[in-house]
């Protein structure tokens, strides 16, 4: 084995070590959680909506079937042009509350200023943040998640992988990839390292007065990336993001066709792989050369790619035929990546409408004043 093939070889392995070390974390994550208290605490689901007509249409009957004894929905329309608003009336539930707005003012993306605006409506002692497109599995899920979510130390957010559903998982299944084979999760809870954390916009859960004390969404209201952000911002002042399995509890609808999640993607994977040209080009070879190139001059790093990519998609439940297609897959996130970086040095870059311009926040700064 040349000097080369050996230096693959040991990264493959820390790749495959890092899977193990996850898939034993997570198993671990789903152990008993303490029963409620006998006056559970009110919780308050966040959820932004941009034309999210036919995702609220599915969301809000499996949040308004909940068991759990006390919880809100707090709806943000942000300047939804398709019926969203009509669906939301749709629901007469004194649970459900409905907030409407004209657009983010300068300086906000609009998610991320939808959801400061539900957070200031919000009655909950605690608040959990979902995206339009999750699904709650079933009606105890809102119960377990409250359950988990008080058997962490505190003071904690959590947040984790859901079911991923729906189309594209060609691409839409290198986000576990990344999450599986490359941070390690347990050292992201007990590690002091920011940048070893993050978090998962889709669904998180945090104390109303951590929130409110540091106020993400404020702190972070220009940031493509918000969720990353925060989580690591978070951690920098102690509170720390848990990461764990959360299928059982919530599904995702991402999209529904490979174009669809090739342009969802294109507007987060730039930021998300290199926070500068630089940091993105070192990044982006060593992804072409690790899963792309290599069995030029290795052919036997297929079989790495396999068993990589194979741990990782069960992890995620991810079905057999993605698995199968991992040279594919693989192949297919070098070039999203690529498109993402294109579509941002252009100012392409775009979602709902809307440009999509990056700005990087100092995750160590302060809490505003």
């Amino acid at each position: 084995m040349t000097g080369a093939e050996t230096a693959l070889a040991v990264c493959y392995g820390v790749f495959a070590g890092i899977l193990a070390v996850n898939a034993w974390y997570l198993r671990r994550s789903r152990r008993p959680a303490p029963p409620l208290p006998d006056v559970p605490p009110l919780v308050s689901v966040l959820v932004p909506a941009r034309n999210e007509e036919d995702n609220l249409a599915h969301l809000l009957p499996t949040i308004l079937e909940q068991d759990y004894p006390n919880f809100e929905v707090v709806v943000f329309d942000d300047a939804s042009d398709d019926r969203t608003w009509d669906v939301l009336g749709a629901f007469a539930d004194p649970r459900l509350v409905r907030l409407r707005g004209t657009g983010p003012p300068a300086g906000w993306l609009g998610k991320v200023h939808a959801l400061h605006q539900a957070s200031r409506r919000a009655r909950g002692e605690v608040l959990l943040f979902l995206d339009a497109d999750v699904l709650l599995a079933d009606a105890g899920a809102l119960t377990r998640l409250v359950r988990r979510f008080r058997g962490l130390a505190h003071p904690a957010v959590m947040t984790g992988i859901p079911r991923l559903e729906g189309g594209g998982r060609l691409v839409v299944s290198l986000i576990p990839f990344v999450i599986f084979a490359y941070l390690p999760l347990p050292l992201s809870v007990r590690s002091r390292i920011a940048h070893l954390s993050g978090m998962n916009g889709q669904c998180w859960m945090i104390d109303r007065r951590e929130y409110e004390r540091f106020q993400p969404h404020l702190v972070h209201r220009a940031d493509v990336l918000e969720d990353i952000r925060i989580g690591r911002y978070l951690k920098a002042h102690g509170v720390v993001p848990h990461y764990l399995d959360l299928q059982d509890e919530v599904r995702v609808r991402m999209y529904r066709s490979l174009p669809d999640a090739w342009r969802g993607l294109r507007k987060n994977t730039y930021p998300f792989v290199g926070e500068t040209v630089w940091s993105f080009g070192i990044i982006y070879v060593c992804y072409v050369v690790l899963f792309v190139l290599t069995p030029l001059a290795a052919p036997w790093s297929v079989l790495a790619w396999y068993g990589l990519k194979v741990g990782s998609d069960r992890l995620a439940r991810m079905p057999l035929w993605i698995s199968l297609l991992a040279p594919v897959s693989l192949a297919l996130g070098a070039a999203l990546q690529l498109d993402s970086a294109m579509a941002h040095w252009s100012g392409r870059a775009q979602w709902k409408g809307r440009t999509v311009v990056r700005r990087l926040i100092d995750t160590a700064g302060g809490p505003p004043s």
